[in-house]
């Protein structure tokens, strides 16, 4: 088990996911939901859009994410799992759920709200890059405010750190990327490999340059031994 909290710069603090952070870690999620803006402008619907993205992380496998704290204030997060068969199985039917409370209330959403789901009833099976089945997976954002090489640094390793000692031995993600915005590149400090990049059309009538979804890949190898010993020894102390 990793030493946790860390703290990576000043006024930075990493720890574990509590049960109290889930109101903020889901505001969170649609503050950025928006290319790392605000959702609001594409989709409404914040309880719908933060269940989508959060719900199982936080209610089916909390012990698996972390969270950054800045002066006290949750300003980012890593939703994280390994358990990929659990996961695709609590996703089978809760998607089902939330669409069929999308589509009741689907009359009462604004047009683009409207093309927000259309775009997911028709294009997103096609525009969305394959995933691996068989890997852990996570979620990923922090505020403007409190982004930093090592900010997300301390993060992302905490999550992997935490995922060598249960034996995971590979993990991905899918980033949103464009040209100003670096994406998968910053993955490839982690030790990321690109697995597929598609790029996706439900921001073309709002943002004007290309938007990817890309699938990213970390074979994870066991934690040295030595340095696992020197961890455990520090969380017993």
């Amino acid at each position: 088990m990793s030493s946790l909290p860390i703290s990576p710069s000043l006024g930075i603090l990493i720890r574990r996911y509590e049960a109290s952070d889930r109101p903020r870690v889901r505001e969170l999620c649609c503050e950025t939901g928006f290319l790392g803006s605000d959702i609001a402008p594409v989709f409404e619907d914040r309880e719908l859009f933060a269940d989508y993205l959060t719900s199982y992380y936080t209610d089916v496998e909390p012990q698996s994410s972390f969270v950054l704290e800045h002066h006290g204030l949750i300003k980012g997060y890593l939703l994280g799992s390994c358990s990929p068969l659990r996961q695709q199985f609590f996703s089978f039917f809760n998607n089902i759920k939330l669409f069929l409370r999308g589509m009741k209330r689907y009359p009462s959403y604004s047009k683009p709200t409207r093309d927000f789901i259309g775009w997911i009833l028709w294009n997103s099976w096609r525009e969305v890059p394959a995933a691996p089945r068989r890997s852990a997976h996570f979620h990923f954002n922090i505020l403007p405010e409190a982004q930093g090489l090592a900010n997300s640094s301390a993060l992302m390793n905490a999550y992997l750190d935490y995922l060598r000692d249960e034996g995971v031995t590979s993990v991905y993600g899918q980033v949103v990327t464009f040209e100003t915005r670096r994406g998968a590149r910053v993955f490839e400090r982690y030790g990321f490999q690109v697995l597929e990049r598609k790029k996706i059309t439900k921001y073309r009538h709002i943002h004007s340059e290309p938007v990817y979804l890309t699938t990213v890949l970390k074979k994870l190898s066991p934690r040295d031994s030595s340095s696992l010993m020197n961890a455990k020894a520090e969380v017993k102390g």
